[in-house]
């Protein structure tokens, strides 16, 4: 593989993993890009009137993320990350028992490779990214409905594997159930398990989770409401639409 490809491929991973939601319509996706502007702007205000409150600190890195996954160009997507990195180090720095911190520092390392994609820099950054959110999961794993295994799950589900990069089937299982194990009502987990599962042509597992959304969907949709939810909804209902179909077609003999 040619170093170009194999940064393609790996920050292609990265994106998969730390994206949390599906591309919307021109005119959706706009509607969620002022939303993540106001709620940047709401949290630098917070953050800078009182630096040193974590609170502050971590909700500025989570807006920052937001607002740079659905930047529309790379400069944006770098600027938006970087006051992400910079609030979320100090945290780290000050407080480094702090798992949101080095959840939201992983997340808009993430968005920074890709703004400088492609590049080896961008490439050197996946380890970090692992790293941070390996430290958030001792911290914290159950932070964000197990949002650091998650994470982990699908970075190592997505990457390419040994000697290119940091993909390894085992780990992704391991961390994609471990996250379905902590927060089995949250849909992201289920699907992220089921998507892997699929890949993986595991048939009965795979028809255990389906059934598995099918009973935690209702009451997550009425649990996981207003305008900080209806991007991912938009995400979720397409995956699940995608699992079952996929589903449908699979055969032969499991992996």
């Amino acid at each position: 593989m040619s170093p170009k490809l194999l940064i393609h491929g790996t920050l292609a991973a990265l994106w998969l993993a730390l994206a949390g939601h599906a591309q919307a319509d021109p005119t959706t996706n706009r509607i969620f890009i002022i939303r993540a502007q106001k709620a940047f702007f709401q949290t630098q205000l917070n953050y800078e009137a009182n630096t040193n409150a974590a609170t502050n600190a971590w909700q500025f890195g989570r807006a920052c993320f937001e607002l740079a996954d659905l930047a529309t160009n790379d400069t944006q997507r770098a600027e938006a990350a970087r006051h992400g990195i910079e609030a979320c180090r100090q945290l780290t720095t000050r407080e480094p028992g702090s798992a949101p911190g080095h959840y939201y520092l992983a997340m808009n390392l993430g968005q920074l490779a890709k703004a400088k994609a492609p590049s080896i820099a961008a490439y050197k950054l996946v380890h970090e990214v692992e790293r941070e959110f390996t430290t958030a999961a001792k911290l914290d794993v159950q932070f964000d409905h197990a949002g650091p295994a998650r994470t982990l799950g699908l970075l190592y589900f997505q990457a390419p594997g040994w000697p290119f990069s940091i993909g390894d089937d085992d780990k992704a299982r391991e961390w994609l159930e471990r996250a379905a194990r902590l927060a089995p009502d949250y849909p992201g987990n289920q699907l992220a398990l089921a998507e892997a599962q699929l890949k993986w042509r595991q048939r009965d597992k795979l028809a255990a989770t389906l059934k598995k959304l099918d009973a935690i969907w209702p009451a997550a949709q009425t649990n996981l409401t207003g305008d900080r939810w209806e991007q991912s909804w938009q995400e979720w209902d397409a995956k699940r639409a995608a699992l079952k179909a996929g589903f449908e077609k699979l055969d032969g003999p499991e992996s």
